[in-house]
């Protein structure tokens, strides 16, 4: 009967969906076969995924070809993020996006290494005009490779749309198979009000999940009162890879009638930051489940479609609903959850009493917190909702709650340190103590006279270190003196474990050199390709510096015909 009463509708939606895109514009930007590591819009730490992640076989070097005739409109070499990164503008309106690339195409290589040298700067960004760079439907464009915040070589691929919005590549024909339903993890109920409660309880419950023949899944029948919603941890397996990735549709009904919907077709850069207001955000920091939220509360995400009471259901005494989830991948397979749902007042109690501090945030209003030597200002809507915070401060440390709260903006911590003689402050630092261990991290910090500000999104304990030990320096490839004619490039190691590496700059011979700066590593790294050098005896000079003005010098002669 499920499937009569559906199917129709599934169908139609799926094909009106995506009938709009071109599916011959673009190509397979690798030369060999899709199988991808990562989907659209996966569910990352603070973003969503805004591409897909298409597997190179292990290797780096891969030929990366453009995806479509157009123009190279954007180069961005960085440290983080997508590393070494090409935009390519076509015709269409659409642009495709290439990132953690080894090197670039010869002419694009040559074009950038220019830039480098003429900025002296390994991080560089460029806006070349169309007819600069111009590039055919596969063309090459670059290789294949490791860099910025990648987990493993790999390469990655978005298309935007005219507003810059990444979209899904599959809508584009860009595919890899796919014949498995989506896996459902886990549900949770939430009461979302004091005068709500399911089975008894006025506080999150994680439900008795029951796999049923063909893919489906139950659970326990739950007795409740109010206004509830649920939440879903899912997660999709393509046939070639056992990644666990990303859906591409959560739908939810309650009697037949659809109230909520997730679709991951679009979303725009300006609000990937809202996805800690979609899933349980206590959850997630406490135990790295990512529990999305069928139900809309103070989130303007673009992917959530509320169509009934923002996803919210009200159970009445003396009634009986039936709550399903479908959860779909792109190409339709799809995995439904039941849920019977007995409105009873017999459920209800007395609703837990949260807990009250002296300190009220109120979410729309600024917020400043002082307590001896540290201020904490929390600027209007860094929060979702309002909330009663845990402040303490003892010396130099500061509890600001715990990381369970999610926030939409940074906010900022204050230190007075004047106590401190005036030789030691320059070496002081903010930082977050994490986990059991309570060991500090790196906390973006800068100096104003006597006070130490902080600017993080995430609440937890800061205190003040200091960093007084310089980062370490060695090489790796080479020796003093020795003669490395052989060599095609020169390699050190590079390291700091407290504030971490700010900044570096290395010469050969007075002359400033490429190092290419690969952080997982902790790798610096000169192509003797660039042929700036001409000497048979060469001089070369690192300088290290690390987050608080510490700084390293290393110098080594080297022979070279």
């Amino acid at each position: 009967m499920r499937i009569i009463l559906f199917s129709v509708f599934f169908i139609s939606f799926f094909s009106n969906g995506q009938s709009n895109y071109p599916q011959d514009y673009f190509t397979n930007p690798l030369e060999v076969p899709i199988v991808l590591s990562g989907t659209f819009a996966e569910l990352r730490s603070n973003h969503f995924h805004s591409g897909m992640d298409i597997k190179t076989q292990h290797r780096t070097g891969l030929n990366v070809v453009a995806s479509a005739d157009g123009y190279i409109s954007r180069i961005k070499v960085s440290h983080w993020g997508y590393g070494k990164a090409l935009y390519i503008t076509h015709p269409n309106g659409y642009t495709t996006v290439y990132g953690h690339l080894s090197k670039f195409a010869p002419e694009i290589e040559a074009h950038v290494k220019k830039l480098q040298y003429e900025q002296e700067s390994y991080e560089i960004e460029d806006f070349p005009k169309a007819g600069v760079l111009n590039v055919t439907k596969g063309s090459l464009v670059a290789f294949s490779g490791n860099t910025g915040g990648s987990g493993g070589p790999h390469l990655h691929f978005e298309i935007r749309d005219k507003e810059e919005r990444p979209m899904n590549p599959m809508l584009f024909g860009i595919n890899t198979a796919d014949t498995t339903n989506p896996i459902v993890k886990s549900i949770y109920a939430f009461p979302l009000d004091d005068k709500s409660f399911i089975n008894g309880k006025n506080s999150k419950q994680k439900l008795t999940l029951a796999p049923l023949k063909g893919g489906d899944y139950t659970t326990e029948i739950i007795d409740a009162i109010g206004n509830i919603g649920f939440g879903i941890e899912t997660i999709d397996r393509l046939d070639l890879a056992p990644n666990s990735n990303g859906v591409y549709n959560i739908q939810s009904f309650v009697n037949g009638i659809q109230n909520y919907e997730l679709d991951f077709k679009r979303f725009s850069f300006s609000e990937t930051k809202h996805i800690n207001q979609l899933i349980d955000y206590e959850t997630y920091t406490t135990s790295k489940k990512r529990i999305q939220k069928l139900f809309k509360i103070n989130n303007p995400l673009s992917i959530i479609k509320p169509l009934v009471n923002d996803g919210i259901v009200e159970v009445q005494d003396q009634t009986s609903l039936v709550y399903k989830i479908r959860v779909s991948d792109f190409e339709s397979n799809s995995s439904w959850v039941t849920i019977h749902i007995n409105g009873k007042t017999d459920s209800l109690s007395q609703a837990e009493t949260p807990k009250v501090t002296p300190y009220f945030i109120n979410a729309n209003q600024t917020t400043n917190l002082k307590e001896g030597r540290v201020s904490v200002d929390f600027h209007k809507d860094t929060f979702y909702e309002n909330f009663y915070m845990d402040f303490e401060v003892k010396n130099d440390t500061v509890k600001l709650h715990e990381d369970v709260k999610a926030t939409k903006k940074n906010f900022k911590i204050t230190f007075d340190v004047s106590h401190y003689n005036e030789a030691d402050r320059s070496k002081l630092y903010i930082a977050q103590l994490i986990g059991n261990t309570q060991k500090p991290s790196y906390t973006s910090t800068k100096q104003e006279g006597n006070l130490l500000i902080g600017s993080t999104k995430k609440l937890g304990t800061y205190t003040i270190t200091s960093d007084t030990i310089a980062p370490t320096i060695r090489p790796a490839n080479f020796s003093n003196e020795q003669w490395i004619s052989n060599h095609s490039e020169l390699k050190i190691k590079i390291s700091d474990d407290a504030s971490g590496i700010s900044k570096y700059r290395a010469t050969i011979n007075g002359k400033w050199i490429l190092m290419e700066y690969e952080y997982k590593y902790n790798t610096l790294t000169y192509d003797f390709s660039d042929h700036i050098i001409s000497e048979t005896k060469n001089n070369f000079k690192l300088i290290v510096t690390d987050n608080v003005g510490n700084n390293s010098t290393f110098e080594a002669l080297f022979y070279r015909k």
